[in-house]
C-alpha cells in the first residue's frame, strides 16, 4: 500500500518517539541499576523501585489524559497540545544525561515519560485526520512497523557510544549524556516533517471557557460510553490486556538484569524484538484486509498470555533470547490493530478525549501491572512469581475483547 505524504509524515513521528521508547527499555534501566548499585541499592530493590516510577508516571497519564485529549479536540488545540507533551518529553529525555543521582534520575525519568505518553494521545487521535477508515489498520501497522525498524539507528550509535564508553576515553556517565542528546536529536527531527502537513480535519467548535466547556464534554462522554457497550466493553478489555503487553515492555531489560544476565547479551536481544516486530507488523497490517481486526487481536492476546508463562520458568540468556523473538511477533501487530481498532468505533470529532480515556485503560492502567510485578517480588523475593502472575491480565482481557466483539456498535443500536 502507497502511502499519502500525510500518512508517511505521521509514521515518521513513530520512528522518532520509538527511540525513546527502545532507550528508556534497554539502556536506561540497566544505567539505573547501575546508578542503583553505586547507592548500596541491592537488585530486588532496585527492579520494585523501578516498576514503582513506571506505575506513578502511568498513573499521573491516566489522570492528565482524558483533559488533554478533551480540551485538544477544540478547533485549532490539538496541534499546540501535541507540541506541549512533546516539549516536556524531549527536555526531560535530554535532563536525564544530567541526572547523576538514582532519585532524582527516577524523578526526570517520571516527568520525560509523561511527556513523551501525553504526546502519544494526541499523535494517536491525528489518525482519524491523516487517512480514511478503510487504511486505518495498515497505516497504523505501518507507523509500527517503521517504529521498531527506524529507531533502530539512533540506538545503535548509542549502544556503541555506551558499550565503547572506555574505548573512546569516557566515563559511563559521559556515555549516557552522550545517548540522551542523540535520542533527543533524533525525536525532534522526526517529528518536524509531521507539523509542517498536519492539519486537524475533526473537532468541535471553539465555546467560551475552553476548559469548563471540555470537562463538561468529558463528563457526557464518560455518561455516553457506559450506554455504548461496545466501546465500554473494549476500554475494559484493553486496562487488561495492555497493561500486560506494557509490563512486559517495560520490565523487560530490568528483569533480565535483575536475574544477573550479560548485559551486552540482553541489550542484543532487545534489538532482535526491534528488527523481528518490523516484519511482523506489516504482516499483521497486511492479514487485516483479509482477516478481520477482531480475529487478529484475539490470536495476539493468546500468544502475550503464552509468552508470559514462558517469562515465568525463564532462567538463562537462550530463554531470554527466545522471549525476545516471541515478543516481537505480536507487540506491533496487538497496538496497532488495537489503535485502529478503537478508532473505528468512536466519534472521529472526539477522538482525542477517547484516546484520553483509552490512555486510562492502557498506558495509565499499566500502573497495575509494574506495581503487582514490583510488589510480589519484594514480597516472595522471586523475580519470576512477580513477572508470570501478569498471564492473569490477559485472560480477563481476552474475556472482555470477545463480548465487545460480540456487542454491536452504537450505530448498530
Amino acid at each position: 500500500m502507497k502511502l499519502t505524504r500525510e500518512e508517511k509524515n505521521w509514521v515518521l513521528y513513530d520512528v522518532g518517539n520509538s527511540a525513546f521508547t527502545l532507550l528508556i527499555t534497554t539502556i536506561v534501566p540497566i544505567y539505573f541499576n547501575h546508578l542503583a548499585g553505586s547507592a548500596g541499592i541491592s537488585d530486588i530493590e532496585y527492579l520494585a523501585y523501578w516498576g514503582y516510577a513506571v506505575s506513578v508516571t502511568t498513573l499521573i497519564v491516566a489522570l492528565l489524559g482524558p483533559v488533554c485529549g478533551s480540551i485538544a479536540d477544540t478547533k485549532g488545540y490539538k496541534k499546540p497540545f501535541f507540541l506541549a507533551a512533546l516539549t516536556v518529553g524531549v527536555s526531560g529525555c535530554l535532563s536525564l544525561g544530567l541526572a547523576k543521582q538514582w532519585l532524582l534520575f527516577l524523578v526526570i525519568f517520571i516527568i520525560a515519560k509523561v511527556g513523551y505518553s501525553g504526546s502519544l494521545i494526541f499523535y494517536d487521535a491525528m489518525l482519524t485526520d491523516i487517512t480514511t477508515k478503510e487504511r486505518m489498520d495498515q497505516v497504523s501497522s505501518q507507523g509500527y512497523a517503521w517504529g521498531y525498524i527506524g529507531s533502530c539507528i539512533p540506538f545503535m550509535i548509542c549502544l556503541t557510544v555506551v558499550l565503547g564508553a572506555e574505548g573512546f576515553g569516557i566515563s559511563m556517565a559521559q556515555a549516557m549524556t552522550a545517548a540522551f542528546f542523540i535520542t533527543t536529536l533524533w525525536w525532534l527531527m522526526m517529528t518536524i516533517p509531521l507539523m509542517k502537513v498536519y492539519r486537524q480535519q475533526y473537532y468541535v467548535e471553539r465555546k467560551p471557557q475552553v476548559v469548563r466547556e471540555s470537562f463538561r464534554r468529558l463528563g457526557r462522554t464518560f455518561a455516553s460510553v457506559k450506554k455504548e457497550k461496545k466501546i465500554f466493553l473494549f476500554l475494559l478489555a484493553f486496562f487488561f490486556y495492555i497493561d500486560g503487553v506494557y509490563t512486559i515492555i517495560d520490565m523487560a531489560t530490568a528483569y533480565g538484569s535483575a536475574l544477573g544476565l550479560d548485559t551486552t547479551g540482553l541489550l542484543l536481544a532487545l534489538l532482535v524484538t526491534q528488527i523481528v516486530a518490523f516484519p511482523f507488523a506489516i504482516l499483521f497490517g497486511r492479514l487485516s484486509q483479509k482477516y478481520s481486526g477482531d480475529v487478529l487481536i484475539t490470536i495476539c492476546i493468546g500468544a502475550y498470555f503464552c509468552i508470559a508463562v514462558f517469562a515465568y520458568f525463564l532462567v538463562n540468556q537462550v530463554q531470554f533470547f527466545a522471549l525476545a523473538v516471541l515478543v516481537g511477533m505480536f507487540q506491533g501487530g496487538i497496538q496497532a490493530l488495537s489503535r485502529s481498532y478503537f478508532t473505528k468505533i468512536i466519534p472521529a470529532a472526539q477522538a482525542g478525549e477517547y484516546f484520553g480515556l483509552l490512555d486510562i485503560c492502557g498506558k495509565g492502567a499499566a500502573f497495575m501491572g509494574t506495581g503487582i510485578v514490583g510488589a510480589i517480588t519484594q514480597v516472595t523475593g522471586s523475580m519470576n512469581k512477580g513477572v508470570g502472575t501478569i498471564a492473569v491480565l490477559f485472560i480477563i482481557g481476552l474475556i472482555f475483547f470477545r463480548l465487545s466483539v460480540k456487542a454491536k456498535a452504537p450505530d448498530q443500536e
